[in-house]
């Protein structure tokens, strides 16, 4: 970025390479997208909730509270069941320097633009029809997404209780409000996922509990 900060950064994990894009801040710096090679990507609002999530068979688009806008499947993906649906095009700014266009699978762009100069990232994958047959089970997030996303959660809403104590110190009862509407919204759309994720069960109930301390 202009201020120096870390914008970009493209590592490699073994076969797959990951492409991370960070938040323009100094110290305690947020993930604001991650694209891997093996066709699994999310990118999140500056709140940390999940914006767009893609896998080898599609992807979701969703609002700040955790609720679906649109899905898409990608044309030469298999799924177990449900008609194919088609991808319209989309242009997201994860920040005043970062965009990202997803126009199809192996056409997915992180484009940086600062200062007059432009630098593009070809993030998109392509999955081989011959290859689908290896394909695994239809999953959204990987064991780490979903890991992150409940500590992310159980944060957020132990920030809530603490800003609550805060504001009312005289209130006995201030431990018993419940948490804000978008917070319930990600906590339930967590556990769905457990519950439709190819994931063991130890780590299925981890993050269960994990949000429902």
């Amino acid at each position: 970025y202009p201020s120096g900060n870390l914008a970009i950064i493209v590592v490699r994990e073994k076969k797959w390479l990951t492409c991370i894009v960070q938040e323009d801040k100094q110290s305690n710096v947020k993930i604001q997208a991650v694209f891997k090679s093996n066709g699994r990507s999310t990118c999140y609002y500056p709140n940390g909730a999940v914006w767009i999530n893609m896998s080898i068979q599609g992807g979701q688009y969703l609002d700040q509270a955790g609720s679906r806008v649109r899905r898409w499947t990608w044309p030469n993906s298999v799924m177990s069941s449900g008609p194919h649906v088609p991808l319209s095009p989309i242009f997201i700014s994860l920040n005043r320097h970062v965009g990202v266009r997803i126009l199809g699978q192996d056409k997915i762009a992180v484009s940086f633009l600062a200062m007059g100069q432009q630098a593009k990232f070809n993030v998109g994958t392509k999955v081989q029809v011959s290859d689908i047959g290896q394909l695994p089970p239809p999953t959204w997030l990987g064991e780490d997404e979903l890991l992150l996303l409940a500590f992310r959660v159980r944060i957020l809403r132990l920030f809530d209780r603490l800003r609550g104590c805060l504001n009312f110190p005289s209130n006995e009862q201030w431990d018993k409000i419940k948490p804000p509407a978008y917070l319930v919204t990600q906590t339930l759309k967590i556990l769905q996922l457990c519950t439709t994720s190819d994931i063991s069960d130890e780590l299925r109930s981890s993050v269960r509990a994990i949000v429902n301390a």
